[in-house]
């Protein structure tokens, strides 16, 4: 019953991304540039990693995206100069987690691969999977042609994830599905963080 169900709010979303993705929606406005109050960390990351990066200009509530902020969960980058930053907010009075998840992979197109670690009978049994899967549909923003995948692993488990590519490097951006935003919510968020992304260059 639970997958049954899983599979048809999975298929409804697919249903509103692909309607969604008919024709382009536009980027970010016109001269629209990362918030002030969030700009600099966005670039020092642009370059410490020597390639461009996503930086949002909306969030859902109540996070921002203010690297070093209150909000800021994980901020790792890795020796390929892949990077994951992420935004958590648990809510007041179990109100329910918002979590978004921002990375890159400068340099690399491929969806990279995650440990799986799984029990049959006495054995542990250690392997790799995706990091991203089952894709459900493509979203298209301005230049941008996104996939979303329903199935993630690590820091994005639970998550919708979409992932693009830009001038030989993969990006993504994803918000974990849990209250106080539904499933629907959560793809309607996606959109938004999706139209609202303007690039930010390394420092020169």
């Amino acid at each position: 019953m639970r997958v049954r169900v899983l599979v048809g709010i999975a298929a409804a979303a697919a249903a509103l991304v692909l309607g969604a993705g008919a024709s382009p929606a536009p980027a970010a406005g016109k001269g629209a540039v990362c918030p002030a109050a969030w700009k600099a960390g966005w670039v020092k990351l642009a370059t410490k990693i020597g390639a461009p990066v996503y930086c949002p200009t909306w969030m859902p509530n109540p996070l921002d995206a203010k690297i070093g902020g209150q909000y800021e969960d994980i901020y790792s980058i890795g020796k390929d100069r892949s990077y994951l930053v992420s935004f958590l907010s648990h809510g007041d009075l179990g109100s329910g987690d918002v979590h978004v998840n921002f990375r890159g992979y400068p340099g690399r197109m491929t969806i990279p691969k995650c440990d799986t670690v799984t029990i049959e009978g006495n054995r542990v049994v250690r392997g790799t999977t995706p990091c991203f899967a089952d894709a459900n549909g493509t979203l298209r923003v301005g230049s941008i042609r996104a996939t979303l995948y329903t199935v993630n692993q690590d820091a994005d488990q639970w998550h919708l994830l979409y992932a693009w590519h830009l001038a030989g490097s993969l990006y993504t951006v994803s918000e974990h599905v849990i209250p106080p935003y539904s499933y629907p919510q959560v793809v309607h968020n996606l959109h938004k963080l999706m139209h609202s992304l303007v690039l930010v260059e390394p420092a020169q």
